[in-house]
């Protein structure tokens, strides 16, 4: 399993081929966006899949959120994808995503929009000092 920040506007196709190549899964993280929407640096720049037209256009085809749509483009794909969420109603919207499949152009259509440009950190940049607490001191903190 190699999970990879992935969604509309970060394909990774490189990293999905090599992954295919040697029998690895690839898991998207963030798979609908939502590094763009909720980390933007620029707020005003925030890039949003659920509000491209492309994704738009393709929910109201197919009767189907704009997630829904993200989320079936991955399985089309045959990505591992996880998407998080806490309302109930979300997470029921997530999973109804079997009763339909996009068409070989409808999926380019969600490719094309990739813009190769990250929304969360870059993984050979990562080391501790990026984050503000540790295990220990989440785990040492009462809990109520």
């Amino acid at each position: 399993m190699n999970q990879v920040e992935l969604h509309p506007f970060f394909t990774q196709a490189a990293i999905r081929e090599a992954d295919a190549r040697l029998g690895i899964v690839t898991q998207s993280w963030s798979p609908i966006g939502g590094v763009n929407r909720y980390n933007a640096a620029d707020k005003k720049a925030i890039q949003d899949p659920l509000r491209h037209p492309t994704i738009v256009t393709l929910a109201e085809r197919h009767g189907k959120t704009p997630a829904q749509i993200v989320l079936r483009w991955h399985i089309e794909h045959g990505l591992s994808v996880i998407p998080k969420s806490v309302r109930a109603e979300r997470i029921s919207d997530n999973i109804d995503i079997f009763d339909f499949t996009l068409t070989a152009g409808e999926v380019a259509a969600v490719d094309a929009l990739d813009t190769g440009v990250r929304g969360g950190p870059d993984p050979q940049m990562v080391d501790t000092k990026l984050f503000t607490i540790s295990v220990e001191e989440h785990y040492a903190q009462p809990t109520r």
